[in-house]
This record gives structure tokens, sequence and C-alpha cells, in this order.
């Protein structure tokens, strides 16, 4: 009652207290902004202990006649409120109804189509990429045998693969590295493919999978066995014969684009026949790998640092045909698409090896002629299939 009574007999407007911050008073009645210099906003607020000893001491610079106001509304801020302002609202500060009109006027139907087709591929990628993340099937597939296979891992194995192959190719990679590349490569071949249009794995491609692995590693085999260890001995680049990048690049695209056909075309994995039907696939896996190794080896005991050949082959496999290593890699190749009951695919991976590798043939050859002269071209009219027997 005591600071009730002081207010209402006061004649000093009760705004005229001496406060201890740089803070600003906001009084948005007035519109004015009063400049304060002291009170601390992190003060603790106590209680006040005697309420008889509460008074306000008027301001002697604020002396006006007694009159009551109606409530002021304060507020506090660091800023100027004239200067906050939000920067998200900016593009929509001098937006108005001309405006608009007069940016509809200016499109154009190719931008309308332009337009609609960003946001529709963006609509679409969006439902794509939510529907994936929340699929059971994207994150693992399985099989009968309870064998996991993760989506993720095969993922993560890609991304590791990619970065190996950049540092193999600036000549970095490791033997580890090199490996991890290979893997990467044989997974999304013979693993991946068929697991997603099965949603489950079980028999070939678990198989093919690591006669890849044994296969693409006959060559390294051979230089551990000639110098033991991994690594390939500095050798005169002429002989590192290879058709153009783009060449190169399109060969490695059809051959991945092969064995995701062959998964597509094959049956599902529990309706391929086993037991004694697949007798002439495990025969011609074992031709396969015998091919390519014994090939690697003669190729190695007639070259300098395995990769430049001192003599004109004329032993193993290269008695039937001139290029039995390239003959070996199509060889294996159909193998898998036959264990898949796939035909269509083995004929379209075939064309594609024999288009690349014909290219590559042919520059090979000019080579050892240049070297090798009349010897060589005496094996050739001897030899004549190039890399199946009996077609030339």
């Amino acid at each position: 009652m005591e600071t009730a009574s002081v207010l209402l007999q006061s004649r000093t407007i009760p705004f005229g207290f001496n406060l201890k911050c740089n803070q600003i008073v906001s009084c948005r009645q007035f519109n004015k902004q009063f400049q304060s210099k002291g009170f601390y906003s992190h003060q603790s607020l106590k209680p006040i202990q005697n309420p008889s000893s509460f008074s306000l001491l008027p301001s002697p610079l604020h002396k006006t006649r007694t009159q009551f106001f109606s409530p002021l509304k304060c507020s506090f801020s660091d800023i100027p409120s004239s200067d906050s302002q939000n920067p998200l609202l900016k593009p929509f500060k001098n937006l108005s109804f001309d405006s608009v009109k007069s940016s509809l006027s200016e499109l154009t139907p190719i931008k309308i189509v332009k337009w609609a087709t960003i946001v529709s591929l963006g609509i679409a990628a969006t439902k794509w990429t939510v529907k994936l993340a929340f699929s059971p099937f994207f994150w693992m597939y399985f099989s009968w045998s309870w064998l996991f296979w993760p989506w993720f891992v095969a993922i993560a194995l890609a991304v590791y693969g990619l970065y190996c192959f950049r540092k193999h190719s600036i000549g970095e990679a490791s033997i580890v590295e090199q490996l991890a590349i290979v893997t990467s490569v044989f997974a999304w071949l013979t693993l991946v493919p068929p697991a997603y249009f099965n949603g489950y794995l079980e028999g070939w491609p678990f198989v093919f999978f690591f006669v890849y692995h044994y296969f693409f590693f006959f060559n390294v085999s051979v230089r551990k066995r000639l110098y033991g260890d991994y690594y390939a001995r500095p050798h005169d680049p002429k002989w590192d014969v290879n058709p153009p990048k783009w060449y190169r690049l399109l060969f490695c695209v059809g051959v991945m684009v092969g064995h995701w056909l062959a998964a597509f075309e094959a049956p599902e994995l529990h309706r391929i026949p086993g037991g004694w039907s697949n007798v002439g696939v495990w025969i011609l896996i074992v031709v396969t790998l015998l091919m390519q190794y014994n090939s690697t080896l003669y190729l190695a005991k007639y070259s300098e640092k395995v990769v430049v050949p001192t003599a004109v082959v004329q032993f193993g496999p290269y008695r039937w045909v001139r290029h039995p290593v390239y003959a070996s890699t199509m060889l294996l190749f159909a193998t898998y698409c036959l264990a898949l009951r796939a035909p269509l695919s083995l004929m379209f991976v075939v064309a594609v090896c024999l288009m690349y590798y014909e290219q590559k043939a042919k520059l090979e050859e000019v080579l050892m002629v240049e070297t090798f002269g009349e010897s060589y071209l005496e094996y050739a009219s001897k030899v004549r299939c190039k890399f199946i027997p009996f077609v030339y």
C-alpha cells in the first residue's frame, strides 16, 4: 500500500529512474528510445527485505504535473529495432501483385518446360530417395542359407574401391589397395546384380566371385614365382599397348552391363538346376583357369620383366590361338552367363569382348611384326585363330 500511495501522489512521471547499462529502452506508445547508462541486465533480483523503507526517487529533470498515463509497453534490446531485419524476408520486401504479374508475363514455353522438368525430377528423386532409405531390402538382402550381404557394405566397398583406384592411377596403391579394387569390381559384377534381382544370394554368384579372383591374380602370382614379390618392373612403355581411353571405358561399361543383363535374364537362383547338370560348367571353369595360367606363365618365360617379349611364343595355349589370354577372359565371362542360364547375355558379352580385343590385338601384332619381323609373320600364318579355335 505504501508503494501504491507513493506512485499516486508523486508529481514525477515514473520513468525517470537512473539505470546502469547501455541497453536501449523502447517505449512503443511514444515511439521514442532512451539510451540508459547503467543497470546490469544479468543482475539478480532480490526481494525487498523491508517494504516500509521502499521509496522511489524522482528525477529532477522530469518534473511535470501529476497525470495518469495508460500502462507503458517497454522492451529492452541490444540493437535498434529499426535496424533489425530478417534476411530471409528481403526477397519478399518489394513483392507485389504487379511484380508477380510482370514475372509471369516474361515466361516462355521453353522456360515453363525447363522449370517443370526440374521440379518433376526433384520430386521424383526425393520420393525415390525416401522410399529407398526406408526400404529394408536396400539395407539387407538375404539367402535361404542365412548368409547376409548388406547393401551398405557393397556401397562402402565401391566407394573404397574408387578411392584405391585413384591412388593406383598415380602409382601409390599398395597390394591391399589393389586387392580392394579388384574385390570391389568383382562384387558388383557377380554378387550385387543377382542379389538385386532375386533378393537373396546363393549358388553360382559365390563360386564366380572367387573364380574371378583366382583368374585375374594369376599374373601377380607369376611375378611372385619369378621375382619373389608382386610388383611390376620398369619397362619400355611402348609395350603398354592399349586402345584409346574412351574405348577402354566403353569396354568396361559393356562388361558391367553384360553381367547385370545376365542376372536379369537368368531365372531365380533357386530354380537354376544343380547336380550333374552343371558338370559342363565346372569343366569350362577349370579349362578357363588353366588356359589363363599357362598363357601367362609361357609368356613370362619368353619375356623380360614379364611385359617385354624376347621371342615369339609358340608353346602351350599359343599353339592353338594367338591371343590365349584374351580368349580365356572371354571364356570366363561366357561361363558365368552359361552358369546363370542367360544365353542372350552370353552373346552380348562375347560381342563386346571381341570388338575390344580385336582392336587391342591389332595394335600388339603391329608391334610384334616391327620387333620380330618374319618370325612373327610365319607364326601368324601357322596359327590363324586369334581368340577362338577353328574361328578365323
